[in-house]
């Protein structure tokens, strides 16, 4: 599915958030910039096309390494930005020593997994003690107004618009759905501190359609 979206997929994201989507991906890398040393690592899980890994390299003088399982993807990435490292792996067997990151991020990317608490626990494994994660993904609208516009642009408009440029209609009706399941703020908060992370908060970014979590490797 990702495969085939791939060749619209920037062009979809921006278009289909008006470009909000730029801002949230902004706000990431300013979350986790002031705690990083210049020398810093940082693993980009799920990093997609890769603007995630290039705002946090545009924002910090931390290494960023980019990871997907979409070799389509990937390879967008790297006419992006040549010089940083995309590799092809799996977000719950990552394919690094533990202990060995000093932040990780992971935008739009969790709710994908095929198991959440798996995928954190893997999250928690490869980041130093202290080393902090920053997870950006889709979640509930708390402002009634917003909630109730949210709801039908997910299940009226975004199908059409999205199946219309990319070609897959099944792909944004998947992305409503996948959001739908996924845990609330609250509950997701909740499974990072059983994951093993401490001092775990989140912000509401645009009314509760996206939220960033944030926590430490206890």
């Amino acid at each position: 599915m990702f495969a085939k979206i791939s060749p619209r997929y920037d062009l979809l994201n921006h278009l289909l958030s008006a470009n909000v989507d730029i801002r949230w991906r902004r706000r990431v890398a300013g979350k986790i910039a002031p705690g990083l040393a210049p020398d810093a690592l940082v693993l980009d899980v799920g990093c997609g096309t890769g603007d995630l890994s290039i705002e946090i390299f545009e924002q910090t003088a931390a290494r960023v390494v980019g990871l997907d399982f979409c070799r389509p993807m990937l390879d967008l990435a790297k006419q992006k930005a040549s010089k940083l490292p995309f590799i092809e792996g799996d977000g719950l067997r990552l394919p690094f020593a533990d202990a060995t990151f000093d932040a990780l991020t992971a935008g739009f990317v969790v709710r994908n997994l095929a198991d959440v608490e798996d995928g954190l626990r893997e999250f928690r494994r490869v980041l130093k003690p202290r080393g902090v994660v920053a997870i950006l993904e889709f979640s509930q609208p708390t402002v009634p107004g917003v909630r109730q516009f949210v709801r039908f642009y997910y299940s009226r408009l975004l199908p059409s618009i999205g199946g219309w440029f990319s070609g897959s209609r099944s792909a944004y009706e998947y992305l409503p759905n996948s959001i739908g399941k996924f845990p609330n703020q609250q509950k997701l908060a909740g499974m990072m501190r059983a994951a093993g992370f401490n001092e775990v908060e989140f912000e509401n970014l645009s009314g509760g359609i996206a939220a960033l979590h944030t926590g430490r490797r206890a």
